[in-house]
């Protein structure tokens, strides 16, 4: 039998549930364009704590969120010179097909020590992160071995995201940088112009399963919109070793997050 999908009436009183929703949009598009990340591992708690939202209407408004946020915060990286589109296209048809094998990986797997390999990846990533800083004149070309690297590196962003519901810029980022050899404001406006492709056909999905009401997602857009600007401005400003630190923060919240999901359904079993 098919789910059912999530109730869409609001859970808390109608004004903190529109005013949840400005708030969540406005920290969760500001922290999109500060890192080059969705946004949604910041949005998806806050919006089960705030709004009052279950865990699956909030990763599906999340992402819708997202497409908007992620367009204006490649334009403005675009703005300033740092987006690789034909990496990016690369990396995002291959995060459509590895988010259709990460949903299907979900219902097959059990997901416990998926949990933790990637909990152990994300900490490792961290690591890394705070130990090598990247140059800002860093950038890198399009060959025949980076073409499948970037393959490989949308079909994991992919699997990630459909296995554990974020987005795949919390990994995408490093790898650009450590693996590709790209400065970390390329890394973030090309994940961001990656992740556009990815969430758009994630959220078509999610509309005809009926689990986006489009005034809340317009809503929550909008806000990430508006403030995504702002965290493209700072992390322009920011020096790389500042912006390394705060990155190394995030994906930290990230892995903690993962842990503290595991922990959840295994209380619930």
């Amino acid at each position: 039998m098919p789910d059912t999908p999530a109730p869409l009436a609001p859970a808390v009183s109608p004004a903190r549930h529109w005013i949840g929703l400005l708030a969540v949009g406005l920290i969760g598009g500001f922290l999109s364009g500060l890192f080059g990340v969705g946004g949604g591992i910041i949005m998806v708690p806050l919006l089960t704590t705030i709004v009052g939202f279950d865990h699956r209407r909030a990763a599906a408004t999340s992402l819708a969120a997202i497409v908007p946020t992620a367009i204006a915060g490649t334009a403005s990286y675009a703005a300033g010179g740092q987006v690789q589109l034909i990496a990016a296209t690369i990396i995002g048809v291959g995060g459509i097909i590895g988010a259709q094998i990460g949903s299907r990986l979900l219902r097959r797997l059990p997901l416990g020590w998926l949990r933790w390999l990637f909990v152990a990846l994300l900490v490792v990533v961290a690591v890394r992160t705070l130990i090598e800083v990247p140059s800002r004149g860093g950038e890198f070309a399009i060959t025949g071995p980076s073409v499948v690297g970037l393959i490989a590196l949308g079909l994991v962003m992919g699997i990630a995201s459909g296995l554990f519901g974020i987005g795949g810029g919390i990994l995408v980022v490093p790898v650009l940088i450590a693996v590709f050899g790209a400065n970390d404001l390329l890394a973030k406006g090309t994940s961001l112009a990656a992740m556009i492709l990815t969430a758009l056909s994630g959220t078509i999905a999610n509309v005809r399963a009926h689990l986006v009401r489009p005034a809340e997602g317009l809503v929550l857009g909008v806000a990430a919109v508006a403030s995504s600007f702002g965290g493209v401005a700072l992390a322009f400003g920011l020096s790389p070793i500042v912006a390394n630190v705060l990155f190394a923060l995030l994906i930290a919240f990230s892995a903690v997050q993962i842990v503290i999901a595991a922990l959840r359904d295994r209380r619930s079993r």
